[in-house]
């Protein structure tokens, strides 16, 4: 594990937990490739915040790196949803783009 796992992992153990530390933990395994460890994190930031797009977007792509490709399409879709009400278009067309990718790679 490097740094900066360890010291969020740390200060989830000293009694921290919030939206910000449980994305940054499960961002920080989804870009590792530790999927099955991101994903749990994930969804514990979602439970402090649905609306929290960027959380939906790592949760795909963790749940695509495992190959749960319907997953990937639900959460993305939550993710464009969730962006959607917060009018953050940039999110909404980076997932949109992903859902499109995984149309694509289901079709070849």
């Amino acid at each position: 594990m490097d740094g900066l796992i360890e010291r969020l992992e740390a200060m989830l153990a000293q009694g921290q937990d919030n939206l910000l530390l449980r994305f940054s933990l499960g961002k920080a395994y989804a870009e590792r490739e530790a999927y099955g460890t991101a994903i749990p994190h994930l969804r514990a930031a979602l439970a402090f915040d649905p609306g929290y797009s960027v959380a939906w977007k790592w949760l795909g792509k963790a749940q695509q790196g495992q190959g749960d490709l319907a997953g990937a399409r639900a959460s993305w879709q939550a993710g464009v949803d969730a962006a959607q009400a917060r009018g953050d278009q940039q999110v909404v067309k980076e997932l949109q783009v992903f859902l499109k990718r995984l149309d694509r790679a289901q079709h070849m």
